[in-house]
């Protein structure tokens, strides 16, 4: 489970599984969670998070997806 950045904090990581599904980020914050696609950047998921705070991990992802989506190609060989 390569987590990939940590700010404000929510934790920013994928599963070694994954690697057949579309690149994708998950995030954690205490209980809450959240799954995100990364091309373009868009809510797959969320359980606990307000809507305040989705808007605001999207604009984190989208600020950080360059880095996302290497760290994704690199992890599974893409």
């Amino acid at each position: 489970m390569p987590e990939i950045l940590r700010v404000r904090g929510f934790r920013f990581f994928f599963f070694s599984r994954e690697g057949h599904e579309p690149r994708h980020v998950h995030v954690e914050q205490a209980e809450r969670y959240a799954k995100f696609w990364l091309d373009p950047v868009e809510l797959a998921e969320s359980r606990g998070f307000r809507g305040s705070e989705l808007r605001e991990l999207h604009s984190i992802i989208a600020e950080h997806c360059e880095k996302f989506i290497i760290a994704w190609d690199e992890h599974f060989g893409q």
